[in-house]
């Protein structure tokens, strides 16, 4: 986003934050359900989007509009951070879409920090991310822009449904049903960086050749804590094809200590 979208969406956060302070998770869930249904509305809606961020118009203007749309449909919650936004100066009416997928993001985690899941959720997303990244068919399917978004939905329902908390399933039914997802995996795993921001630390994802033991989690943690300067979550993935040693991503950084990687750099070289 420009600095006036950047702007924009830090006011349109506070407001929202101001709305959920001491609300129930039921209610959070609710505002998040309402906030998502107003982002895909406006993702098939041009002239509106354009409408609602019409720098000629005035501020009271355009929160009157988007009062008049959504008056009736939403709570006066969602309906306040609707006109919230609606006040804002944005760079380009497609930055309206991202906002309220970001918030409405932040209201669902909000409903996980009140129901006390936030962790499990961070998991959770996790471990779907992983699910999605080891089926390449699945991948596809989700990753699929032009595959129905009724067909995407039913399909994570019967995936997730009864399985994951009710944060998780909304998050990936909303998020993994857009007209613009791009990569689901990548989708995800967004996602449980977003939660694991939310717990006030990053998040090292770990490859391993055998499960870790808990003393050696600790450890790994603590010596990433001391490079990057900040709490280090682990995410530990076992895959027996690295054959020894570690494979460590944190953020865009890659540390990878494998043997199957020094065996293919030494193969390199040879051929070199």
């Amino acid at each position: 986003m420009e600095a006036s979208s950047r702007v924009a969406i830090a006011a349109a956060r506070e407001r929202l934050g101001e709305q959920s302070a001491g609300a129930t998770g039921p209610a959070l869930l609710t505002l998040a359900d309402e906030l998502f249904s107003v982002a895909r509305l406006l993702d098939g809606q041009l002239t509106l989007r354009r409408a609602l961020s019409d720098p000629s118009a005035k501020a009271e203007e355009r929160a009157g509009l988007a009062r008049r749309l959504f008056g009736s449909r939403l709570s006066p919650q969602a309906l306040d951070v609707v006109e919230t936004v609606a006040r804002q100066r944005w760079s380009r009416p497609r930055d309206l879409v991202d906002a309220f997928t970001t918030l409405a993001t932040e209201a669902s985690l909000d409903a996980a920090d009140a129901r006390g899941e936030l962790e499990s959720v961070e998991d959770e997303l996790f471990r779907f991310g992983r699910i999605v990244g080891g089926d390449r068919e699945l991948a596809r399917i989700l990753s699929d822009r032009s595959a129905p978004a009724e067909g995407k939905r039913a399909l994570l329902d019967r995936l997730l449904s009864g399985r994951v908390s009710p944060v998780t399933e909304q998050l990936l039914r909303n998020v993994l049903t857009g007209a613009h997802l791009g990569n689901a995996e990548n989708a995800v795993e967004r996602l449980s960086e977003v939660a694991s921001r939310r717990r006030g630390q990053s998040m090292a994802r770990v490859v391993s050749a055998v499960a870790l033991t808990a003393a050696q989690e600790q450890r790994l943690a603590d010596v990433l804590g001391r490079i990057y300067g900040r709490t280090i979550g682990l995410q530990v993935t076992v895959d027996p094809t690295v054959l020894g040693g570690l494979i460590v991503q944190v953020g865009d950084e890659v540390i990878d200590g494998s043997i199957a990687h020094r065996l293919e750099v030494a193969e390199r070289r040879l051929a070199g």
